[in-house]
C-alpha cells in the first residue's frame, strides 16, 4: 500500500463519524421546555387555590369578576389555533401565500386577545395589591399575556420567513412553524385551565 492510499484510508476512518446522521431532537427540546413552563403555571394554580382554601376572603373583599370578555378571549385562542393550524396544512402543501394568510389571521386573533385583557385590566374593580387574590389573578392572567406577546412575535417571525420567494420556512423546512404552532397550542391550553380556575370556580 502507497503513502497515498494510506493517507487516503486514514482520511476515510477520520471523517467517518461526522457523515453519521444524528437525530433531530429539537422538539424533543421545545416539549421539556413546555413541561417545565407549564410546571410554572401549576405552581401559580396551586397557590392560588391553597390561598382560596385556606384563606378565604372577608365578604368585602369579594368581586364578582365579569365574563363576557374573558369568554371572547377564550373563542379567540380557540380560533387561533384552529387558523395556525390551517397555515400549517397550507405550508406542507407548498401554498406559501395561504399559509402566510392563515399566519397574518392567527396573529391578529392574539393581539385582538390582549387588547381585550387590557380592557378588562382597566375594568376590575380591584387592584394588584388588593389583596391574596387580586395579586394572584393579575399574576396568573399578565405572566399568561406575557406567553401571548411572545407567541404572536413567533407567529409574525415565522409569517416573514414563510414568504415565497426567498423565505427561509418551506414545505421542507416546517420545524419553526412546528414549533411555534406547538408553543401556541400550549398557550391556548393553559388559558383553558385558567379560565375554568380563575372565572368559573
Amino acid at each position: 500500500m502507497t503513502t497515498l492510499e494510506q493517507s487516503q484510508q486514514k482520511s476515510e476512518v477520520t471523517h467517518s463519524p461526522l457523515e453519521e446522521e444524528h437525530r433531530d431532537v429539537r422538539m424533543f427540546g421545545l416539549a421539556t421546555f413546555l413541561i417545565a413552563d407549564g410546571m410554572t403555571f401549576a405552581g401559580f394554580f396551586a397557590a392560588y387555590l391553597t390561598y382560596k382554601a385556606v384563606n378565604p376572603l372577608l365578604p368585602d373583599a369579594i368581586y364578582e369578576v365579569e365574563l363576557p370578555l374573558p369568554t371572547l378571549n377564550t373563542v379567540l385562542l380557540l380560533i387561533s389555533s384552529a387558523t395556525f393550524h390551517r397555515a400549517g396544512k397550507a405550508l406542507h402543501n407548498n401554498q406559501a401565500t395561504k399559509c402566510q394568510r392563515w399566519l397574518l389571521i392567527t396573529a391578529g386573533l392574539g393581539l385582538a386577545f390582549l387588547a381585550s385583557q387590557m380592557v378588562e385590566y382597566f375594568t376590575l374593580p380591584f387592584g394588584l395589591t388588593d389583596n391574596v387574590f387580586a395579586s394572584t389573578f393579575y399574576a396568573l392572567t399578565g405572566f399568561h399575556g406575557l406567553h401571548v406577546t411572545l407567541g404572536t412575535i413567533m407567529i409574525l417571525i415565522v409569517w416573514w420567513q414563510s414568504r415565497s420567494p426567498g423565505g427561509r420556512i418551506t414545505s421542507q423546512n416546517t420545524f419553526p412553524l412546528e414549533a411555534a404552532e406547538l408553543f401556541w397550542h400550549f398557550v391556548d391550553g393553559i388559558w383553558v385551565v385558567l379560565f375554568i380556575i380563575l372565572y368559573l370556580l
